[in-house]
């Protein structure tokens, strides 16, 4: 039975109970209070797996080259805005301003769930990935800590560079995960769950209140101004959507089971 496992998870790419790939870092599950919802009713987040470090340009490359229709002369506009990659040199030339091992940016929801379906893999959900970036280099959970958080404050009061980093540089937490804060920002699967109610930003059912300063008299930690600013920003997007920094990373859950939408 053993051994049928273990061929079904090389055939897959699927993880084996208690097995952790090595691009993965396991954290554990727990409870937390997202920026938008009640105190006293915290929110529970399983235990899941997500990447040390986002996709960077090399690996997408490998990804379109392989999949010509996510090729940015093909890829159609339904799917990609005119941003799409245009900062590489060309459809497999990535150039000067895209080094090979930088985060990938300006690709589209549609584009990196693609990419992670091919590999077995999903994007996080909100959920996880606010759960894992509560954590620094010593704490699972720094979201307290006002160095922590005027840290990542200041990155994003930076403009982005035209070329960034290697991905390698970036800091680590205490889950061995990379660049979750300072480097780019990143999609999750549901970025337009918590401040939207539908996929439209002319969904009747939007609080207004959540935008701007009002959204700050609604939020469970109003001093928690790099959180707010990650929800807003996720709110303005829509699948289509491209960016200078805006990238992503990959997830699973913990268990041997099939990765979810």
């Amino acid at each position: 039975m053993k051994i049928q496992a273990l061929l079904l998870s090389l055939l897959t790419g699927l993880t084996l109970a208690g097995e952790i790939p090595a691009d993965m870092a396991r954290v554990e599950g727990g409870e937390y209070v997202p920026m938008f919802g009640e105190i006293s009713k915290p929110r529970k987040v399983e235990t899941f797996l997500i990447d040390r470090r986002p996709v960077t340009n090399a690996e997408f490359l490998a990804f379109v080259r392989e999949h010509p229709k996510w090729q940015r002369s093909n890829v159609g506009k339904l799917f990609a805005d005119q941003g799409y990659l245009s900062h590489w040199a060309g459809d497999l030339e990535l150039g000067e301003n895209a080094p090979p091992n930088a985060a990938v940016v300006r690709v589209s929801w549609f584009a990196v769930r693609a990419y992670l379906k091919n590999i077995n893999k999903r994007l996080p959900r909100e959920d996880e990935w606010e759960f894992a970036a509560r954590a620094d280099a010593t704490q699972a959970d720094a979201s307290k800590d006002p160095v922590f958080l005027a840290r990542i404050l200041k990155w994003y009061g930076q403009p982005s560079p035209v070329r960034l980093p290697d991905v390698d540089t970036l800091l680590v937490d205490i889950h061995g995960v990379v660049g979750l804060h300072g480097n780019v920002w990143e999609w999750v699967v549901d970025f337009n769950n918590q401040m939207v109610t539908g996929a439209a930003r002319s969904d009747s059912t939007l609080d207004r209140a959540l935008f701007c300063a009002g959204g700050a008299v609604n939020a469970t930690d109003a001093a928690n101004y790099a959180a707010f600013m990650r929800y807003a920003f996720r709110s303005s997007l829509e699948g289509n959507y491209t960016t200078t920094n805006l990238g992503f990373r990959g997830a699973r859950d913990a268990e041997l089971t099939e990765p979810t939408p």
